[in-house]
């Protein structure tokens, strides 16, 4: 039981340090964070979209966080990594915060999912979904979900895991609307996307060679053979022609 109670309270904890960081960063962006812990430190990689907003003036905010974390959280020596995210169009969870947050300031819900479709997908992604779902009319409206989606996408399955999914919740007046985000990442290849090599036995030059080689010697051959069986034939019908004559004539 002890083992066990330890398990779960390193799993609390990550997840307290990992909602601490996400709402302090908010702004930033954050797409993942991962934590790492060795024998010397506790790394913390920090996955955004706008690193600088972590780092801040010389290393200020990396300062104040990991002092935070070792203080409140009990962190040990918190070392922090700010990776900054190549293709946010393709991050699941920074679309879904980009999606969710213009939804808060009350656009049109069914041309932002378009727009953010189609960016997805011109940045190079496979396939991807947007559900949105939740008092979307306005105060007083039912419930009630819509859905886009392009490309290729698999939905269920061993397969489905290498779909990323992100998720984000649009606070309004009317209630919570909840956005989800599927994307397949470029280079990403299914089970039943490989392309079976054709198997073609081939014959060595040598052998293939061979047969037309012998061939030509036969067939000039049998050509010979005829002509001279053809002129054969002319000269017999010839001494029977003449023989024929002499007969008629005496």
């Amino acid at each position: 039981m002890a083992s066990e109670k330890k398990f779960i309270k390193k799993a609390l904890n990550d997840f307290t340090v990992t909602e601490f960081l996400e709402h302090e960063l908010e702004r930033a962006g954050v797409s993942k964070i991962s934590l790492t812990k060795t024998p010397i430190a506790t790394r913390i990689a920090i996955y955004v979209r706008k690193p600088g907003m972590v780092v801040g003036k010389k290393g200020s905010t990396i300062r104040e966080l990991c002092d935070t974390l070792q203080k409140q959280y009990g962190v040990e020596n918190p070392q922090i990594e700010v990776v900054e995210v190549a293709k946010p169009a393709i991050d699941a969870s920074l679309m879904a915060e980009k999606i969710g947050k213009q939804i808060e300031l009350r656009g049109n819900i069914k041309q932002i999912l378009r727009f953010a479709i189609k960016e997805i997908m011109d940045a190079g992604a496979i396939g991807a979904e947007i559900r949105v779902a939740g008092k979307i009319v306005g105060k007083g409206g039912k419930a009630k979900a819509l859905r886009v989606r392009a490309g290729y996408l698999k939905k269920a399955g061993e397969q489905a895991k290498k779909v990323s999914v992100g998720d984000y919740t649009a606070y309004l007046k009317a209630g919570a609307i909840g956005v989800r985000v599927k994307i397949v990442p470029p280079g990403t290849v299914f089970s039943d996307q490989f392309n079976k090599p054709e198997i073609t036995e081939e014959k060595p030059a040598e052998q293939a060679a061979a047969p037309e080689e012998k061939a030509a010697p036969e067939t000039e051959q049998l050509i010979e053979k005829k002509l001279e069986e053809a002129k054969k034939e002319k000269v017999k019908t010839a001494r029977k022609k003449r023989a024929q004559k002499e007969e008629t004539k005496e």
